[in-house]
């Protein structure tokens, strides 16, 4: 008679019946990787520039509309910031003292109109969010 060598496999896992099921149904990842392809993402290529420009500007709008401060330049000695109006629509930009500046009508991804007024002349305002730079 000959003896059967059994070698117990320290890397083997047993899966029972609704594991597998999960498994094949795509609910449960295998290998333990969330969503995760396996490949090293590259930094420098043209899609991540695009969505690291695209999550930038949408930081600026965020602090824009949350009523952070921010000057105009880095040379400029003048803080602003934004409020809403009551009932949602539009808003105004006011110094950092409190005095108001002007009125704003949109508010784009990187762009912001207004207008206000000067000798009885409506004078439009526009401010590249792009060059913004916030404060706190």
């Amino acid at each position: 008679m000959k003896k059967s060598n059994t070698t117990k496999l320290s890397n083997v896992v047993v899966l029972d019946s609704k594991t597998l099921e999960a498994i094949a149904n795509g609910e449960k990842k295998f290998d333990n990787r969330l969503n995760n392809t396996g490949r090293p993402v590259n930094k420098k290529s043209a899609r991540q520039l695009r969505l690291a420009q695209q999550d930038y500007y949408e930081t600026q709008n965020a602090k824009f509309v949350n009523g952070n401060t921010f000057k105009l330049n880095a040379s400029s000695a003048c803080e602003f910031h934004y409020t809403k109006n009551a009932d949602g629509n539009g808003g105004a930009l006011f110094n950092g003292i409190g005095s108001h500046e002007c009125n704003i009508d949109y508010i784009g991804r990187t762009k912001v109109t207004g207008y206000t007024f000067v000798l009885n002349k409506r004078v439009k305002v526009e401010v590249n969010l792009k060059n913004v730079i916030f404060t706190k």
